[in-house]
């Protein structure tokens, strides 16, 4: 490890994050062996576990693993909430220079990856590691390889297991938006825009000893959905007006295009096209809403900044004070 290891309890330099629903039968294992890969580093560390409206008895196990582990910081949501909901808590919680996200049911061992992933990013000196499963065989493979072919060729994030493990530095998890549903797939994405230093490790996968899988083929076309809003908003956020401009103006174009032939139709062969020529006017008009939008999205987007800005102004005020 490095000379900047932090040794006290209140800053530790490692977090990690652990949402469990229903992981009765593997959540002891994965603080212990989380507890244990500190020691086996040589490093100060907490845990964060968020117990996500289990029914099966993971929350007196937390309970009980608190009284042996005073790093370990437990979360209780009564009812399910979520995986995003859990992290962004967890996040907001976390005290770490660098956090990792590490599942509940023992399918990471996290006396093997943990160290594996903050070795690779001190060494390659990176923002963000995600983890990339050996050995996987289970019966989402499929869908996985979907979500990670979008992620490459539609987010411009070439990693091979994008909604797998990973380690963040403090500046890239207090840098994320707010996080909406099931976005947790999507941190890799908003880190690579925000224009952090990526990279990938091979990791050992190994099939959950207990409980079952949360997740379905359902999902992939919801994933599907999500991945473009989440494109979108990343890109034309804080330009709107470049998006549904640029869609008025290509609409204009054709429009136009559209009726100079017509125009020209008419003059040299007395020929009308009227369900075109309709059907221009209606571009025309639909280009010109599109523009509406834009500027009213400006406007929106510009006051938001204002109200971010002064935000910023009044918590730096509060700082300063204390």
């Amino acid at each position: 490890m490095t000379d900047t290891l932090t040794i006290s309890e209140s800053h530790p330099y490692i977090s990690v994050v652990v949402p469990a629903r229903d992981e009765a039968g593997t959540i002891v294992q994965v603080v212990e062996r989380t507890f244990a890969a500190y020691a086996e580093m040589g490093c100060i560390g907490e845990v964060l576990v968020v117990n996500d409206g289990s029914t099966d008895g993971t929350g007196a196990l937390l309970d009980e693993l608190q009284q042996r582990f005073p790093a370990l910081r437990v979360f209780t949501h009564r009812r399910s909430q979520g995986m995003t909901a859990g992290l962004q808590k967890m996040f907001s919680a976390s005290r770490g220079e660098i956090v990792i996200l590490i599942p509940g049911d023992m399918e990471s061992d996290p006396l093997i990856d943990v160290p594996i992933l903050v070795r690779y990013m001190e060494a390659e000196d990176l923002d963000v590691v995600a983890g990339w499963r050996q050995g996987r065989k289970d019966g989402k493979v499929f869908a996985s390889a979907i979500y990670n072919f979008v992620m490459r060729n539609l987010a411009g994030v070439h990693v091979h297991d994008g909604n797998w493990i990973k380690a963040m530095r403090r500046e890239v998890v207090e840098n994320f938006p707010p996080l909406r549903s099931d976005w947790h797939r999507f941190l890799l994405m908003i880190a690579a825009q925000q224009g952090f230093r990526l990279g990938e490790i091979k990791t050992p996968y190994k099939p959950r000893p207990a409980g079952s899988s949360k997740f379905g083929f359902s999902r992939i076309p919801i994933s599907l959905l999500d991945v473009l809003v989440v494109k979108f908003l990343l890109t034309f956020s804080r330009a709107p007006m470049r998006f549904f401009g640029g869609l008025g103006l290509m609409g204009i174009v054709v429009s136009l295009l559209t009726f100079l032939y017509l125009t020209g139709l008419y003059v040299f062969t007395d020929t009308q096209q009227r369900p075109i020529f309709i059907a221009a006017g209606i571009l025309a008009v639909i280009s010109v809403l599109l523009f509406l939008v834009g500027f009213l999205a400006e406007l929106i987007v510009s006051q938001t900044e204002r109200i971010e800005s002064l935000e910023k102004r009044q918590d730096d005020g509060i700082a300063s004070l204390h």
